[in-house]
């Protein structure tokens, strides 16, 4: 059985505890993937060094980067450093990218990394931008929970992503008992799209809740949505796929929060043409990345 079977018909069922697979070996330090045609591509938008062991960004990134090899995933967007921090001051933010960035510096062939920033801190977070992704390897941001992205306080950050060709990541919730504070659901994201139309967005977790999360973001054309990070729910993709067309829809998974078997099962599983699929598991983040990676010479 070639790769590609394996991993649409078996893997996905037999690696799903991946939670309880053995550390990688330290003393080897190279990772790689088996040689894939273009159908074949896996990137995944959503990754952090959380959910697994290690005293070190190194030692949780190769142990990510063991479970992506054993799964197909080529390349890998991390996000926030650790310990997290919801509402973070510059300086927590500015910490936690330069762990992102150091995971960069050791596996750049492998990794990408999104800048984390904080609505509350407009100002910090144009410096930081301009230190992570106009004059360093990044090639995003991440929105978390700090402040509703509808505000207009957020307007000069997405200008200046949209001016870099940077990607936005704007994670998004529609919780039963109330979202927090400063947490934004798909209906805040339509609003701050709404004012940068040309400007992509990923509408992150497509709101935990899909259903409204798609129908939420269907009239604006600009906003994606990363559907990794919830259980791997049958209908999701399909509606996803049919509501808004599969050039909008990018795979992610979580990592380490949730595994890469269970985000894949997501479209492994989904009744749609294996054209979409390729374009969810690999071709959509690319080709959104594609300007700022040929800006920085980074090879894709």
């Amino acid at each position: 059985m070639d790769r590609r079977s394996f991993l649409r018909t078996t893997a996905v069922a037999t690696l799903a505890g991946t939670a309880h697979i053995a550390p990688a070996d330290d003393s080897d330090d190279t990772t790689s993937v088996a040689d894939t045609d273009a159908s074949d591509m896996i990137w995944d938008l959503h990754c952090h060094f959380s959910g697994v062991p290690g005293p070190t960004i190194e030692d949780r990134t190769r142990q990510i980067l063991e479970y992506a090899d054993r799964m197909g995933v080529q390349r890998l967007v991390f996000f926030m450093g650790w310990p997290w921090s919801p509402n973070p001051t510059p300086d927590d933010f500015r910490r936690q990218n330069d762990q992102v960035l150091e995971a960069l510096g050791k596996w750049p062939d492998r990794l990408f990394g999104f800048a984390y920033l904080n609505g509350h801190h407009p100002q910090e977070s144009l410096v930081e931008i301009e230190r992570c992704i106009a004059n360093g390897p990044m090639v995003g941001i991440k929105l978390w929970v700090a402040r509703k992205c509808s505000n207009e306080a957020l307007d000069p950050i997405i200008a200046r992503c949209g001016e870099l060709n940077a990607a936005i990541y704007q994670h998004t919730w529609l919780k039963t008992q109330g979202n927090l504070a400063g947490e934004s659901t798909p209906m805040d994201l339509a609003l701050l799209a709404a004012r940068h139309p040309t400007v992509p967005i990923i509408c992150g977790h497509t709101g935990g809740d899909w259903t409204r999360g798609i129908r939420a973001v269907r009239a604006n054309k600009n906003v994606s949505i990363g559907i990794g990070g919830s259980e791997p729910t049958s209908g999701f993709v399909e509606m996803a796929v049919r509501e808004l067309g599969a050039e909008r829809v990018i795979y992610g998974s979580d990592v380490g929060g949730r595994s890469f078997s269970s985000q894949l099962a997501k479209i492994y599983g989904a009744e749609v043409p294996d054209g979409a699929k390729q374009l969810i598991l690999g071709h959509n983040l690319k080709r959104m990345l594609s300007s700022i990676l040929r800006t920085k010479g980074i090879q894709s």
